[in-house]
């Protein structure tokens, strides 16, 4: 069984950062992606970025040069969203998903959440 924590979210003044994290943990599982979505009050959640194991790093035109989506070089299985430059409009719930393979079959999780509210 897979588990994701996710962790960072808060308050933050327009044009401030704020570094969201997500840490799939479990066993015999191998992750073939992670990535974040949002939804804001009102809208569809949608995907802000993505990193494929092995595969190039996807961004959201709207997140596009202000958000980096990493892996944390230290902690297996553990990705970090940096996000700069923030705007009111990035006022959201963000999730946490993760792609896995455990026993030949495919599964995708959820994390739990996390606010980020930018404030003008």
């Amino acid at each position: 069984q897979v588990q994701l924590v996710e962790s960072g979210g808060g308050l933050v003044q327009a044009g401030g950062s704020l570094r969201l994290s997500c840490a799939a943990s479990g066993s015999d599982y191998s992750i073939n992606a992670m990535g974040w979505y949002r939804q804001a009050p009102g809208k569809q959640r949608e995907l802000v970025a993505l990193i494929p194991t092995g595969g190039s790093t996807y961004y959201a035109d709207s997140v596009k040069g202000r958000f980096t989506i990493s892996r944390d070089n230290s902690a297996k299985n553990t990705v970090h969203l940096q996000m700069n430059s923030l705007k009111p409009e990035d006022t959201a719930v963000y999730y946490c998903k993760t792609q896995y393979r455990s026993s030949y079959w495919d599964y995708e999780l959820w994390g739990q959440g996390t606010q980020v509210t930018v404030s003008s």
